[in-house]
């Protein structure tokens, strides 16, 4: 071996180099220890080096493989020495990443398409994460692309590359939800439901498995996954595994386990751990896709396998709690039976069963328990069945409730248990079912009277049967008695009871017996707790007293205590499902156990309370139920107010409905009596002319009337727009003096400063293409003034007509050609004025336009006027200040010169230094002009 690794980092020749790492591959199957020890370092370096070559990197990696893997030793390797391999193993991968580049090398080969290259680079990586799952994983997680990377063996075309991914992504995405939410959102659900089809479905082999353990990897307590999972539709391609034939005999064991795997993941979905918003919503999309009929159909067929049935129950009873659609649809389902029978009957008669496995037995009791979770009507439908009145005379039929009572008092103790259990859940937080139960009378042997189920569940109590049978009677005894002051009554009216549950609890018995104890205890506390005083013998304070006596408070508490401190108690406590080892355990529910919490600490108090504190308590009691019962008068009376309303809704809609259909017809009848009326005309026109005559003239009456009318509001109209001109005139008028005012004060402006000219040269240009605006706007307004005057003729004219017409009318000598034409005169004219109606609508629209515009013309003026106006301001303060250092400066100059003159020196006048800067100035000229 130390040769060959000296040849694997010494040798020159790749040909050299590859021979030497195969000799190492194949003395590592052997010589794991010693490979692994020396080779390791050189295999990597080939690996960083050699990337060139296939098959030598092919060799290292396999080699690696070798070393790191426990698989092969573990068929060799003795059990006593299973550990160490896995030491060996895990010592080896601790090694290989401890450099994490090494892992991303290896992440990076598996992307290489070489089969020699990809496949032991997929084994090598899987063997790491078996040894050091976490370490590895966050390697991964932080590298580029590398779990989308390793995604990509999903889809290669070669089979044995793409299952070993499947393995690698198994061991990937345990127990990490970051990398479970990366695979997810990288398409992993479709691709491993497509390999699932592909492989058929649950007759699929090993690969179907593999998929499915992945599937369940990264659903399992992923609600982002899980909610991704259902989002994507994924639910309803699930529903083609669960097809099973009429003929189901002779199963594979690789079929069994593949159903076994596909109902766990249903199961996944619809855990109650789950938030309830997600479980509901999935169940909810498996009633509507049509999974949980096809889940009954196998619950119902025959010939499935004991284990593969079991599971069924168990996944049905999760899609069905809590859910009222799918409770529903499960109490309809049927056997296929002759005659049919309801599957909840044919299972709870499986539970009674004793000659069933233990195992089935529990799944029935669960799906009962899961049909009747927050579910008012199934509870309803139960008790139903053992009440006196709806109970099969003819006894054709066997009804829940009567396997229920036969399971009850049956001598098999855990029937005893499983149905006591199963009637508790039917009472579960329904005070209703509670009192109506007590209705119930039992025939126990013939010649004796009936008893109640509650004297007869107390009288087994008594007669000292079995501690799993007196078990389940006490927990259905204390969840029937709870918040149900009737039941407790009842139960305190058989003289019997109290000492019987006193003479329990105060006696020191075995270990066994301790639980009946403590359960003794609860129901004695659950007797004062929910007691109002009805019995004399039983009120409140003597039950304490009895206590105190028989017993003593600490005593009583610490008995009571034995409940929760059980071992067996606090496994009920974990889940609903009940999952017990053997029968033996079978001892407590769920359920009870809530209830076992929410009452102990209250009991406790109740015991040691006085009887003051207990009549204040009464006190507040009466005074919440005084309250609850105005509030439910107030429902009721909301209720009935809504009734009502509703009624006269419906009484409103029916009456426009009514009202609509009488429209109807008066609509048509009034077509119908026109039609009439002109018939009736045509029938006058035929019967002569003078009848001719005088209808003409009473329509040319009617139409003239019409057309007078019209003239009138064209007349209205005509002044209204009269008004609007003279408005509109005003308008320009003010703003003329407007623009009249800021043309004055420009002129007054622009005689400042030079700076200024620019800018009221631009006002005053502006200022005249305002008055060439005006100056259109005043023709525009002549021309309409001019139009409105011809209008005005026009109108006159009309009114001479008119009156022409008048008397011709009057008088009954003009004929139907005459009232024509003027009819068609007047409707020209109508039709003129409508035109020019419009026309001055349109210009006025034009004149408030041009206004608009004027205005903001006048407002862009004024704020050029305050700018040149605070521009001059400025102006002024700057010449005065000059003015003033001038002033300043003459001074200093002429007191300097008389200085100097005193002094005896040469000073020039003013005259000969203003000459010689003219001079000056002159030259500079000249230069400028020659530039």
């Amino acid at each position: 071996i130390q040769k060959l690794c000296d040849r694997v980092a010494s040798s020159t020749l790749l040909d050299d180099r590859r021979d030497a790492v195969r000799a190492l591959k194949s003395l590592s199957k052997k010589y794991r220890l010693e490979v692994g020890i020396q080779a390791m370092e050189h295999l990597i370096h080939v690996l960083q080096t050699d990337r060139s070559d296939s098959e030598i990197i092919g060799y290292a990696l396999d080699t690696l493989y070798n070393v790191i893997s426990n698989d092969l030793e573990e068929e060799e390797q003795e059990e006593n020495s299973a550990k160490q391999v896995d030491d060996l193993g895990s010592q080896f991968t601790e090694i290989f990443i401890k450099q994490q580049e090494n892992v991303t090398l290896l992440l990076t080969l598996v992307e290489e398409f070489d089969f020699h290259v990809r496949w032991p680079g997929v084994k090598l990586l899987t063997s790491l994460l078996k040894q050091q799952g976490p370490q590895v994983q966050q390697i991964i997680l932080v590298s580029p692309m590398g779990v989308s990377r390793l995604m990509d063996l999903l889809a290669d075309s070669r089979e044995v590359i793409r299952n070993d991914g499947v393995l690698l992504l198994q061991q990937l995405t345990k127990s990490n939800a970051a990398i479970q939410k990366i695979v997810a959102f990288e398409n992993a659900f479709e691709r491993l439901l497509d390999i699932i089809t592909e492989e058929g479905n649950s007759d699929g082999g090993i690969v179907v498995e593999d998929c499915l353990l992945l599937l369940q990897n990264l659903l399992k307590n992923n609600n982002s996954n899980q909610n991704f999972f259902k989002e994507g539709s994924y639910i309803q391609r699930m529903k083609p595994w669960f097809e099973v034939g009429d003929d189901n005999c002779g199963w594979s064991a690789q079929k069994v386990t593949n159903l076994h795997l596909m109902l766990q993941l249903v199961r996944v979905l619809v855990s109650p751990t789950n938030p309830p918003g997600a479980t509901s919503s999935c169940q909810k999309a498996m009633f509507h896709c049509g999974l949980l009929q096809q889940l009954c159909t196998i619950l119902m067929a025959t010939g499935v396998p004991a284990d593969i049935l079991t599971e069924t129950i168990n996944t049905v009873s999760e899609v069905i709690r809590g859910c009222q659609t799918n409770q529903d649809y499960f109490a309809s389902v049927n056997a296929p039976s002759n005659p049919p029978r309801p599957a909840i009957v044919v299972l709870l008669m499986s539970m009674v069963n004793e000659r069933q496995p233990f195992v089935l037995r529990c799944a029935v009791l669960y799906c009962f328990q899961c049909f009747l979770y927050k579910n008012q009507k199934g509870q309803g439908e139960i008790v139903s069945t053992l009440l006196p009145s709806t109970i099969d005379a003819t006894g054709n039929s066997v009804s829940a409730g009567q396997l229920l009572c036969g399971g009850l008092f049956s001598t098999d103790s855990l029937s005893n248990w499983c149905a006591a259990v199963a009637l508790a859940h039917a009472l579960q937080e329904n005070a209703t079912l509670k009192e109506q139960l007590l209705r119930v009378q039992l025939a126990t042997s013939i010649g004796n009277p009936p008893v109640s189920l509650l004297q007869q569940c107390t009288n087994i109590l008594s007669q000292g049967s079995k501690v799993q049978t007196r078990v389940g009677l006490l927990m259905l005894l204390c969840t029937w008695l709870s918040n149900c002051s009737i039941a407790v009554t009842h139960f305190l009216h058989n003289p019997a009871n109290v000492p019987f549950l006193t003479g329990q609890i105060a006696e020191n018995l075995g270990e066994e017996e301790q639980l009946v104890q403590g359960l003794c205890a609860l129901l004695l506390g659950i007797s004062i707790y929910y007691n109002d005083n009805s019995l004399e013998n039983y009120r409140k304070e003597k039950l304490k007293q009895l206590i105190e006596k028989r017993i003593g408070r600490e005593n009583f508490i610490e008995k009571l205590g034995f409940i929760s401190k059980h071992e067996l108690y606090s496994r009920a406590a974990q889940k609903p499902q009940p999952s017990f080892s053997s029968p033996d355990h079978m001892m407590f529910d769920h359920e009870f156990t809530k209830l076992v919490k929410e009452l102990e600490g209250v009991i406790s108090k109740a015991i040691y309370k006085s009887s003051e504190e207990d009549k204040k308590e009464e006190e507040v009691k009466k005074t919440l139920e005084q309250h609850d019962n105005i509030v439910t008068h107030y429902k009721k009376v909301i209720r009935e107010q809504d009734q009502e309303l509703e009624e006269l809704k419906q009484r409103i809609n029916t009456l426009t409905s009514q009202n609509e259909q009488l429209q109807a017809t008066v609509t048509q009848q009034v077509s119908q009596i026109q039609q009439h009326k002109d018939q009736y005309n045509l029938l006058k026109v035929q019967l002569g002319k003078d009848t001719q005559h005088h209808n003409s003239h009473t329509d040319t009456l009617q139409m003239n009337g019409i057309q007078t009318e019209e003239v009138s509001k064209l007349k209205e109209e005509l002044e209204e727009w009269k008004k609007k001109h003279e408005l509109l005139q005003g308008q320009l008028r003010e703003k003329d003096s407007v623009i009249e005012k800021l043309n004055s004060s420009q002129l007054e402006v622009g005689t400042t400063e030079q700076s200024s000219q620019t800018s009221r040269s631009g006002g005053l240009e502006h200022n005249n293409e305002l008055q060439k605006e005006l100056e259109m706007l005043r023709s525009q307004i002549q021309l309409q003034s001019a139009e409105i005057s011809k209008l005005q003729m026009e109108n006159q004219k009309l009114r001479v007509m008119n009156t022409a017409a008048e008397p011709m009318l009057g008088d009954g000598g003009g004929t139907a050609a005459t009232s024509s034409e003027w009819e068609g005169r007047l409707e020209q004219e109508i039709k003129q004025l409508k035109v020019g109606i419009k026309a001055l609508s349109e210009e006025k629209e034009s004149l408030k336009q041009h206004l608009d515009s004027s205005s903001s013309t006048v407002a862009i003026l004024q704020d050029e006027k305050s700018k040149l106006q605070r521009e001059v301001a400025e102006s002024k303060k700057e010449q005065d200040d000059l003015l003033v250092l001038l002033a300043d400066q003459d001074q200093k100059i002429s007191a300097l010169k008389i200085k100097l003159k005193d002094l005896g020196v040469p000073v020039e006048d003013e005259d000969d230094t203003e000459s010689g800067d003219q001079g000056d100035e002159d030259e500079d000229g000249d230069e400028e002009e020659q530039d």
